[in-house]
């Protein structure tokens, strides 16, 4: 396999091998959850208008990446549309011309594979709030980062 490939090719070589192997321990290990605010009909495409936005979640923005979206509940139509964020941007998206099942407003979204540079690469812009972060394990679930409160924003700013 690749690791006795590795093995072999560094056998009695002075270099040292380091890897950093976060990406494909956490990655698909966290997912960001967003409430579906409105469903926006245009004259070309419709659209899934989530509270979470670019700030939260600003890899598909970024780099076009792909993240699965799945419903938490099985309630509510399928249709193909662009699942765009309130942050009133035009690379606001997380999704284009996907076909998501579960729309209907008020529910619930599941953003698959956030575990890797979800919450690093989250940001305050538009003055949004970060997200809290939940773990989930044999305990059960907790939080491990709090939301953010407006508070924390001004934290670091002195006043006149």
């Amino acid at each position: 396999g690749n690791i006795t490939t590795l093995k072999d090719f560094f056998h009695n070589r002075s270099q040292t091998l380091i890897l950093e192997p976060g990406r494909s321990i956490v990655g698909n290990a966290g997912y960001l959850l967003t409430k579906i605010n409105y469903i926006k009909e245009g004259t070309d495409k419709k659209f899934v208008i989530v509270d979470a936005g670019l700030n939260d979640l600003i890899r598909p923005a970024m780099y076009d990446s792909y993240h699965k979206i799945i419903p938490v509940r099985d309630v509510g139509e399928k249709m193909v549309a662009d699942v765009v964020g309130p942050v009133c941007e035009t690379s606001d998206f997380i999704a284009e011309n996907r076909l998501i099942e579960g729309v209907k407003r008020g529910n619930i979204l599941a953003i698959c594979d956030c575990g890797a540079y979800g919450f690093s690469m989250s940001s305050n812009y538009n003055s949004r709030l970060k997200c809290p972060e939940i773990l989930i394990d044999k305990d059960g679930p907790r939080v491990v980062r709090r939301r953010e409160e407006y508070e924390d924003l001004i934290r670091t700013e002195n006043g006149n």
